[in-house]
């Protein structure tokens, strides 16, 4: 029994179910995350015969990174939910407090774990993650430049640069339905539908210009109709350098955007939410674990599955906060970038409360 233990000796066990459940959790959460990745983007690669398989597994570990900065989160929320549950429903709770330990130093090295974990999440959300994003997509150029270009695919949306084209149906040149939308500095400048269009190709085999016939829509917020509308492709081509997305970039560089951007006068906000965003949501783990750990212990004490229910609706609720966050990244009114930050003082905040009412025992 855990009574005899003493503290050192409890912590050392607490840090290996730990460490033995998250590193399981995150491998299955990760696994899960990479599959939508691998099924729209690298399967579609390998499917159109511009890549080999060899390419195709440096893509799918560039896509990693991505994956384990959000199932690293998860993952605490998972193992604090199952190991504190195991030693409710084992009595080990009970026992730990007959030895005079109370719940709050039991969980110390769990807790001390995230707040290591947010460290390391950080430095995926802030640097690794980004620049393997950008990776992944210049392996995609090199394996489109290797084939060739092989015309545009009906359905898929292609984005080169600011601007990005949609076409529902696509046979050789010739598109039917087709979106083309631009974004520049958070702005939406561009959003044109046409029944149809169709692109020329330099010498070299590459798209240069689109051109829609019937186009309607909006213009820098103006409406517009015209019977033929065109646009230069050549960002379209692999060889181009195109700025990554603030999405894209790593904390450096979006600081140094920042500074860009209010030099030249142009909004900040969007730049200040992927900051924010990088940051807040490294101390996921944090308050992952801080609400996980009562909650595991509630759960089993009272055999039902509210604890793991409510547990499910608040990661639904944290994600809530960052999609709420990243929509409202054009409206500085709103001030997007501080709402990231909400899920982090709520769920420390309860969580703590809950911990401390676990450690008053039963009521």
């Amino acid at each position: 029994m855990l009574a005899a233990y003493s503290l050192r000796t409890l912590h050392l066990h607490l840090l290996r179910q730990t460490v033995a459940t998250l590193l399981v959790t995150v491998a299955v959460f990760t696994f899960i995350l990479l599959l939508g990745n691998v099924l729209k983007d690298v399967l579609d690669l390998l499917a159109s015969g511009r890549a080999t398989p060899s390419i195709v597994m440096r893509a799918i570990l560039l896509l990693i990174p991505f994956a384990v900065a959000f199932a690293l989160p998860i993952g605490m929320l998972t193992a604090s939910l199952l190991v504190f549950g195991r030693l409710s429903a084992d009595g080990e709770i009970t026992a730990i407090r007959s030895g005079g330990i109370s719940l709050v130093a039991a969980a110390a090295p769990v807790v001390g774990l995230s707040v290591l974990l947010s460290g390391v999440c950080g430095w995926f959300n802030g640097y690794v993650a980004p620049a393997s994003r950008v990776a992944f997509k210049q392996l995609q150029q090199e394996a489109i430049r290797a084939k060739g270009f092989a015309g545009f695919a009906s359905g898929r949306y292609l984005d080169f640069g600011s601007l990005t084209l949609y076409a529902r149906e696509a046979s050789g040149t010739n598109l039917s339905e087709v979106l083309v939308y631009q974004v520049v500095g958070g702005r939406r400048m561009l959003d044109l539908w046409a029944p149809e269009a169709n692109f020329s190709l330099d010498s070299n085999g590459w798209p240069n210009h689109l051109t829609l016939r019937n186009a309607q829509g909006l213009a820098q917020l103006n409406p517009i109709y015209a019977a033929e509308w065109s646009t230069n492709l050549t960002l379209l081509r692999p060889d181009a350098l195109v700025t990554p997305k603030p999405s894209e970039m790593t904390f450096p560089q979006l600081r140094t955007e920042l500074e860009r951007r209010r030099g030249a006068g142009e909004p900040v906000t969007p730049i200040l939410v992927q900051l924010h965003r990088q940051v807040a949501f490294s101390f996921a783990c944090v308050g992952f674990t801080m609400v996980g750990i009562p909650l595991g212990l509630r759960a089993h004490r009272r055999e039902t599955n509210i604890g793991l229910a409510i547990a499910l609706a608040l990661l639904f609720a944290y994600y809530a906060f960052i999609i709420l966050g990243q929509a409202l990244e054009t409206r500085e009114a709103a001030w997007p970038h501080l709402i990231l930050w909400i899920p982090n003082f709520l769920f420390q905040g309860v969580g703590a409360w809950m911990l401390y009412r676990a450690d008053q025992g039963p009521r």
